[in-house]
């Protein structure tokens, strides 16, 4: 298939300013292919190369005695003594919820999943902390229900407790919600899974799913401005499958376990491009991937297509070369994908051929390293003036206003869809008042069922036999 034509309406579609196209420019030192104008647009664009924010989050602190690894992979990590370590992230999927809420919401819990387990770590918890706008406003309605929905249905299906969270209502939010949502996982602090590549002429193995068209383009259209023409980025949101994940985190820890892993790295924001550049400049190596190897469950799928694809549950590793039946046998006992798609190599360049042709061949280094960053102009927010007083309320009227807030309102309705207690792990649920906890509450009398009056027949008794019958709680 002929790749289209080059022409300043398809670089500013990619999200690339004049002056950035003219950076790619100098830094190959020739028009780029139709791929490789993706692969910049996709590793520039704000999601993946923090272009704008970079200068404010080099500003946090990130050391301390107990941080095992702080920015820069796939999860942070901190010693919690006993050989133990936790694995945590966070991260926000607002632009996919506003456009899909219920998948935007789904993917947003799948991708923090999967960076917790790449780091080797089992998820024990997650959490979301969830802003819409006015319960009158048009479209939070469906944000809500479509947000709520997609978070339980991933989590409930993958397995993993959600544990608490936060609901708020602001006019700041009409009609475009945020979702954050949070995942926690336990390792033992020695074995921890990074993502440098190391060693050249290693295999470069692709894991999990196959490649779809769905996502295309998502990072950058994560990174856009929203406007009339949101219902066309519909396609760019990811399609989410829990139980492909639940399977994946089994198979990628037995794998772990096997001694096979050199480094791993989820696919997330830009799939196949973001995985395999990040994995060959932080070890310093160029990447070399055949397309043709690569599982695709559609069909005629385009070189630039597949490196921009954001299918979800996949991953990318590099593998000890003498491991290579061992680890196929695992993936294939849980019926996944796996593929040699390429290999390390010295030279700093990312090499794509599909169909023995040259697609892309870029300078790897640049693409993470040379992208660019901004200096945003700011504004200081001016000290509040002083509260002016407040008018008489009458005590029922306040009472009244504070009881009818929907930022006052009990929440079960939300954490009532999450379960929150698979794994038997969960101490504290959501909605526990402290005093009222598990460990604290009073033991209950329950009837048994060879004295219930309710047990008067044979068939009765039989049914009640069998019951598993609620037993006090300890104190």
């Amino acid at each position: 298939m002929q790749e289209p034509q080059l022409t300043p309406e398809l670089i500013a579609a990619h999200g690339l300013k004049p002056d950035e196209y003219a950076s790619i420019l100098q830094i190959i030192g020739r028009e780029p292919t139709f791929t490789e104008l993706g692969i910049f647009s996709a590793m520039w664009n704000e999601h993946c190369s923090y272009k704008s924010s970079k200068k404010w989050l080099r500003t946090l602190p990130v050391d301390g005695p107990q941080v095992i690894c702080g920015p820069g992979e796939n999860a942070g990590v901190v010693d919690i003594g006993d050989g133990q370590a936790v694995v945590f992230k966070m991260e926000s999927h607002n632009h996919p919820s506003y456009i899909e809420p219920h998948q935007g919401a789904a993917t947003g819990v799948g991708g923090i999943l999967r960076d917790v387990f790449t780091m080797g770590a089992r998820p024990i918890a997650a959490m979301d902390a969830l802003s819409f706008g006015r319960t009158d406003h048009p479209k939070t309605p469906h944000l809500v229900k479509g947000v709520v929905e997609g978070i339980g249905a991933y989590g409930n299906a993958f397995g993993v407790p959600n544990v608490g969270g936060e609901v708020r209502f602001h006019p700041s939010y009409d009609g475009n919600c945020l979702v954050n949502a949070f995942a926690a996982g336990l390792a033992d602090a020695d074995k921890i899974f990074y993502s440098a590549a190391s060693g050249v002429g290693m295999p470069v193995v692709y894991l999990g799913a196959k490649t779809g068209r769905d996502g295309v383009g998502g990072a950058t259209m994560a990174s856009a401005e929203f406007d009339d023409t949101i219902e066309d980025k519909r396609p760019t949101v990811q399609v989410g499958d829990p139980f492909t994940e639940k399977c994946l985190l089994e198979a990628c820890l037995e794998l772990m376990a096997s001694g096979s892993v050199i480094s791993i790295q989820d696919m997330g924001a830009a799939g196949l491009t973001c995985s395999a550049v990040e994995m060959g400049d932080k070890g310093g190596l160029g990447i070399k991937l055949i397309l043709d190897n690569v599982p695709q469950r559609e069909t005629n799928m385009t070189a630039y297509e597949m490196m921009l694809s954001e299918s979800q549950e996949r991953m990318l590793m590099v593998l000890k070369p003498e491991k290579e039946a061992e680890a196929r046998a695992i993936f294939v006992k849980w019926d996944l994908d796996f593929a040699i798609v390429g290999e390390t190599i010295a030279e700093d360049r990312f090499l794509i051929v599909h169909r023995d042709v040259i697609m892309a061949d870029l300078p790897l280094s640049k693409l993470s390293s040379s992208a660019p960053e901004y200096d945003r102009p700011w504004v200081e927010t001016p000290p509040a003036a002083p509260a002016p007083a407040l008018p008489p309320i009458a005590p029922i009227a306040g009472l009244r206003a504070l009881i009818g807030s929907p930022n006052h309102a009990h929440r079960a309705w939300v954490w009532e869809q999450y379960d929150t207690q698979v794994g038997a792990d969960t101490i504290r649920r959501p909605g526990m008042a402290r005093a009222s906890c598990a460990c604290t509450a009073p033991a209950r009398r329950w009837p048994s069922p060879a004295t219930s009056p309710r047990v008067t027949s044979r068939r009765t008794r039989s049914r009640a036999a069998s019951r598993p019958w609620p037993r006090p709680i300890a104190t």
